[in-house]
């Protein structure tokens, strides 16, 4: 996975997430809206809407002097723990 920052300010990020689809990128998108200082999370992979852009722009709002990139950092740990928590009950399950 290829990550890079192509917007950064102190309450917002934009990165692009080389080689995902809407699979990881909804999922992401879901840990970071459950995080309480984010107040908007998106990303776009429409290149013909995006000048030719084909890989997803992951962008993250935050408010309360949050860092956005802390805040993806986070998300990212939500996102593997559940990973772990789901392969273990399907283990356990089989």
């Amino acid at each position: 996975m290829e990550l890079r920052v192509t917007e950064s300010t102190e309450d917002e990020l934009s990165i692009e997430i080389a080689g995902e689809d809407h699979t990881f990128m909804n999922v992401l998108k879901g840990a970071l809206l459950e995080h309480d200082d984010v107040s908007a999370a998106t990303y776009d992979v429409n290149p013909e809407q995006s000048g030719g852009q084909t890989e997803p722009i992951l962008t993250i709002k935050t408010e309360s002097g949050a860092d956005p990139l802390g805040c993806l950092e986070d998300a990212a740990v939500t996102v593997r723990e559940k990973a772990t928590s789901f392969r273990d009950a399907f283990e356990a399950a089989a």
